[in-house]
């Protein structure tokens, strides 16, 4: 009852934040590797090329991600939302005519940063700001847009690519971009203003009772701690869907046997993302973060060994419940030991760090492949890095979970 109550009364907000998680799709890994083949084909791109341009461009917006990230602090969410979707559009617009090879960076650019990178950007700073007490609530129901995306996406627009050339599959996505701005204007008709509502969140200071800047972030030891665990899911989690075509081609499997695993992976990724967010309401980010990277651990050892496509299956399974819970965690932990004044430019940060970790992933699996290392073995490496990120994440948390105030901390 309480559940019902509580997305009754802010339906709005949260469709609003779900549906911009569902439009960054069109920039997301999952999406434009489906057409990792053909664009290979039309540019007669090695492995390590496309993927060092796939990781120039990721980068590239990494980079912008940190002074753009900080517009969330000024601006509205409907306005900033409107531009950035049309940024999207026309980046769908420009991949679908762009024939040269030279600008296929620009086009990687323009999609991982207003895709991946601003319009979930958006949505979960909007979610941490907006909610306290009921936060992970809201960020787990607000990430199911993009979940969705993860799982219907592929399936649809690879059957598609049966009948339909894959430059038009990328106009139709830009139409799909371009209907969310009446959409979100008419969701977020009632918005808070950024700033007055921060500051009239009594509860939604950090660490010593305090809301820090992104200067005093970057200098606290937490930030660097957390580096390594921030950067995990989205680096090995990216270069696993970026590379699910040479994976399947590397087992003899078609692709489909691959993709069809997706809605397996999208059920466990919901239920482990709104499992996550009553955790984080019930016990804190401190408590719960630590736990979230065990399951990838076991992920990626599967991937590495899996004789079938019956085992990525499994695989999915393991890595959805990381996938899931990675959804909600870090908006939460900027929010609960940064506080809320400066959410947009703080987690600006991590979101260059996640955005940067998406470059490498590619980049470095692109190049081990030419180097003839095998995707298994690259696999199993990084169970091995997730097991440090862990140890590393949890150290710091209990290091500073003391300073964080009680009144921001779950009863």
């Amino acid at each position: 009852m309480a559940l019902i109550q509580f997305l009754r009364g802010n339906a709005p907000w949260l469709a609003a934040g779900a549906m911009l998680t569902f439009l960054s799709s069109f920039g997301q890994t999952f999406f434009i590797s489906i057409f990792a083949g053909e664009i290979r084909e039309a540019f007669d791109l090695s492995h390590a090329r496309w993927g060092a341009i796939y990781a120039g461009g990721t980068t590239a917006s990494a980079l912008v991600m940190v002074w753009a990230g900080g517009l969330t602090d000024r601006f509205r969410s409907r306005i900033l939302g409107t531009g950035v979707l049309c940024a999207l559009a026309m980046a769908c617009l420009f991949m679908a005519v762009n024939t040269a090879a030279a600008l296929l960076p620009l086009a990687i650019f323009a999609l991982r940063f207003a895709g991946q990178g601003m319009m979930s950007h958006i949505a979960l700073s909007a979610m941490s700001r907006w909610f306290v007490a009921t936060r992970g609530r809201a960020l787990s129901v607000a990430s199911l847009g993009v979940t969705l995306g993860n799982a219907v996406l592929p399936v649809i627009f690879v059957w598609l690519m049966a009948t339909t050339d894959w430059r038009l599959l990328w106009v139709l996505a830009a139409g799909v971009a371009l209907l969310g701005v009446p959409a979100l204007l008419l969701f977020l008709r009632r918005e808070r203003t950024p700033q007055s509502f921060a500051e009239e969140s009594a509860g939604a200071f950090g660490m010593g009772g305090r809301h820090w800047t992104r200067l005093e972030a970057l200098r606290h030891p937490l930030f660097w701690l957390m580096v390594p665990a921030l950067m995990g899911p989205p680096a090995w989690g990216t270069a696993f869907f970026f590379q699910q075509v040479h994976y399947a081609e590397a087992n003899g499997w078609p692709l489909i046997a691959v993709v069809s695993w997706m809605p397996v992976f999208t059920v466990v990724t919901v239920a482990a993302m709104l499992a996550s967010g009553w955790a984080i309401d019930r016990f804190g980010v401190a408590r719960t973060f630590p736990l979230v990277q065990l399951p990838a651990v076991a992920a990626f050892l599967v991937f590495a060994v899996a004789p079938s496509p019956l085992f990525v299956g499994l695989g999915l399974l393991f890595f959805g419940l990381t996938q899931g819970a990675q959804a909600t965690q870090p908006p939460a932990f900027w929010a609960e030991f940064y506080g809320t004044r400066h959410i947009g430019a703080i987690k600006a940060l991590g979101a260059a760090v996640m955005v940067f970790g998406t470059a490498l992933g590619p980049g470095v699996t692109g190049l081990l492949i030419d180097l003839g290392i095998g995707i298994g073995a690259q696999y199993a490496g990084m169970a091995v890095y997730f097991l440090g990120a862990t140890a590393l994440m949890a150290l710091g948390l209990a290091r500073f979970r003391d300073s964080v105030p009680r009144s921001a901390q779950p009863a």
